[in-house]
């Protein structure tokens, strides 16, 4: 019979394992879309049956997506976009949430619980009002309409306040005593303790921009002015068949800002999950 202490070894070794293979499970799509990168013959034939491992190792396809200067454009095109998104997004979100926490004014429950309300409206439903919008205002093919639209974070919001609310209220009252107004207070005393949370906006932010694919499909037409999704869906042959090694290639490509930047703010990410135990006083 095992003593208790091996009991809880084991099981610990047992949970161990399961979350590796979910883990490695997880992870073979994107090791199979590196190893279909660099198939030397991957776009004339799948490699079938799929291996991690390529029988031609090549950098062709890469080759391929870089050779013309178009995904270079495409990065330039889609990091100004994010960038810009990201900013406007996590600014709203952090005002927004501040005020609804913290803020007292008339209205403030029905108000918030329209923000939540947005939250339930597909995309779907907003795409033809808001290129209705946009094309009034002569910004199609433009990066206005990709751009703008992040200033209306619901989800940030929401999550924003629920920080501030668990943030001590005893910070707050001493910056009044102190004379502060709100601005003040948010400025100097709650802003410098948003960090965690705000990597963590940063991170859904610029994903969700980066990854947007139906709305840029949408809106721009032109040619200089397309994102990194829609450059990854041109891929395709004369016949209509789909370039696989070239299309891994650049989707390979397409995730890396991605990894990067949750790789740089994921310890932010960490300290959030941890303050959201913090309760205030």
């Amino acid at each position: 019979m095992l003593s208790a202490t091996g009991k809880s070894k084991l099981l610990s070794g047992l949970l161990f394992l399961l979350l590796l293979g979910l883990g490695a499970l997880m992870l073979y799509p994107f090791l199979w879309m590196l190893s279909v990168s660099l198939e030397r013959s991957s776009n004339i034939a799948v490699p079938f049956p799929p291996r991690l491992i390529p029988e031609q190792f090549s950098l062709f396809n890469y080759k391929l997506v870089f050779e013309n200067g178009v995904l270079f454009k495409t990065y330039a095109n889609s990091a100004i976009i994010s960038l810009f998104s990201v900013i406007l997004s996590v600014s709203s979100a952090l005002l927004a949430g501040y005020a609804f926490s913290r803020g007292e004014f008339r209205g403030k429950k029905l108000l918030y619980f329209a923000v939540l309300a947005t939250m339930m409206v597909p995309f779907e439903a907003r795409l033809i009002p808001m290129f209705t919008m946009f094309n009034d205002l002569g910004m199609i093919n433009t990066k206005y309409p990709l751009i703008f639209p992040a200033i209306i974070n619901a989800l940030g919001i929401v999550l924003v306040k629920q920080y501030f609310d668990r943030l001590p209220e005893g910070l707050r009252e001493s910056a009044k005593m102190d004379g502060a107004n709100e601005f003040t207070i948010f400025v100097r005393i709650f802003a410098p303790l948003t960090g965690p949370i705000t990597a963590t906006l940063a991170i859904l932010a610029f994903q969700d921009s980066w990854n947007s694919f139906l709305w840029p499909l949408v809106v721009i037409n032109d040619q200089d002015m397309k994102t990194v999704p829609l450059f990854l869906s041109s891929f395709s042959s004369e016949n209509g068949s789909r370039l696989v090694g070239v299309t891994m290639a650049t989707a390979a490509m397409s995730i890396l800002p991605i990894v990067l930047v949750f790789l740089f703010l994921q310890k932010y990410i960490i300290r959030s999950i941890a303050l959201s135990g913090l309760k205030g006083e």
